[in-house]
């Protein structure tokens, strides 16, 4: 017999004691199977069906959640396993240091089971969590709170008493990410008033999410150790033709960040929002960090930046368009900015009123981007800039409308190097040092 055979008949002699219940699917008693981010065995895991989960979306499992997870910690850390099922919860979770809650999910969940207009549908949910605690209060205790070192993944958030046809009912944050090097991936957050708060920790992890959060998706502030946030895909799986949905493209924020210090984001995405990419200032500061490939559809403000770190936010490969709401525009930098950004590579178009506004004191500069389909309303220049630095070069404007308007509050400008439909269209009213040369316009 071959090694490949022996192997092969081995393997179905395992498999037949699991089915028949004689060991547990590792070839131990009570060690659970499932797939993970690892794509293989969790070793050494906890059921939650062991501890009293049933899963049949009647029955509170919070207290049986929580004795599972207290035991794992108990016995040094390891893992929470969930099986496939509708798991209920009035209450909220707290996962200890050292241990991940896993669900059945080997990758990011595909939102094909509970999506029936808001209502549960026969299907493969996986290990699917319906939560109801917290409900009418936004400030309220997190569904899901992380700690040091602690993870989640493979499972879907559900909040099976949101409504539809009416304003969203606040809810909490469904996960909250506390301590050190806290990790959520493979998750899918179907329809959440509020999604991650990744504040107020250092070196999070955050990977392949989904889903359709309503209020806000990822709030970042407090970080003093690089943190982590990598294909996220904000899209209305949920909902995206009701009042809900119609609340949300009005109030809804994906991203926000506050103070981060090297914040790395890639390959993130979000669709149907009031603003895509939010940049604040809190009482500890403003972010700087790394934008790779992020991108922000239908959305009032693809990004508005408030304040900005004097590091700069660095955004390239990015691909933005805006065309509801009051005024549409793919970047606003308000009055308030001081710091710096720098955007890249970026493609934007519409359509909308503009392309960017630009205030404050600060330095904003576009290299090597393209504008397309601005001033949908009125003669509106793409890019609008009354105040602070500008710098624009090696940029294609795309259409025979008005180009550049530099007020008379500039302090700095550079434009050079650039490709415009037409002959260059570039108002400036500045009295400072403005430098514009070199550029090539289409006949």
């Amino acid at each position: 017999m071959t090694l490949h055979n022996r192997w092969a008949s081995s393997r179905r002699d395992l498999l037949s004691l699991v089915a028949a219940g004689a060991v547990g699917s590792l070839g131990r008693p009570g060690v659970a199977f499932g797939t993970g981010p690892d794509q293989g065995a969790i070793h050494d895991s906890l059921n939650v069906r062991t501890f009293g989960a049933l899963g049949d979306a009647v029955t509170d499992d919070t207290a049986a959640f929580q004795r599972t997870l207290d035991t794992a910690h108990a016995s040094g850390g390891g893992v929470v396993y969930v099986p496939p099922g509708r798991y209920l919860f009035k209450g909220t979770l707290t996962i200890p240091e050292g241990v991940g809650l896993r669900g059945s999910f080997g990758c990011v969940p595909s939102h094909s089971g509970i999506r029936d207009h808001g209502q549960p549908k026969p299907g493969d949910d996986g290990s699917a969590l319906f939560v109801t605690a917290g409900r009418g209060n936004e400030d309220g205790k997190p569904f899901l709170t992380l700690n040091t070192n602690s993870s989640v993944s493979g499972l879907t958030f559900y909040y099976p008493e949101q409504v539809l046809d009416d304003n969203p009912n606040p809810y909490p944050w469904t996960i909250s990410m506390r301590g050190k090097n806290p990790a959520v991936f493979d998750l899918e957050l179907l329809n959440p008033y509020q999604g991650i708060d990744a504040s107020q920790n250092e070196r999070h992890n955050i990977r392949n999410i989904t889903g359709q959060p309503l209020r806000r998706g990822i709030w970042v502030d407090a970080i003093y150790d690089i943190g982590r946030i990598e294909n996220v895909h904000f899209n209305p799986w949920w909902n995206s033709h009701s009042k809900v949905y119609r609340w949300q493209t009005a109030n809804g924020e994906a991203f926000i960040f506050g103070r981060a210090d090297w914040e790395y984001v890639l390959n993130t995405f979000c669709f149907g929002y009031r603003v895509g990419y939010k940049f604040v200032e809190t009482a500890t500061g403003a972010c700087n960090g790394n934008f790779l490939g992020i991108g922000a559809d239908d959305c009032n403000r693809a990004m508005l930046v408030e304040q900005s770190a004097p590091y700069g936010l660095l955004i390239a490969n990015g691909e933005f368009t805006s065309f509801h709401g009051d005024d549409p525009t793919m970047l606003e930098v308000n009055n308030t900015n001081t710091g710096v950004v720098r955007i890249s590579n970026t493609a934007f178009w519409g359509p909308c009123n503009q392309i960017a506004k630009v205030g404050g004191q600060g330095t904003v500069g576009f290299s090597d981007c393209t504008f397309v389909q601005w001033s949908e309303t009125g003669d509106r220049a793409a890019i609008q800039a009354s105040s602070g630095s500008l710098l624009v070069q090696g940029c294609e404007f795309r259409q025979r409308k008005r180009h550049i308007s530099l007020g008379k509050s500039i302090e700095r400008a550079v434009i050079t190097g650039n490709l415009f439909e037409g002959p260059a269209l570039i108002e400036n009213t500045s009295t400072m040092d403005v430098q514009i040369g070199l550029n090539a316009a289409s006949r």
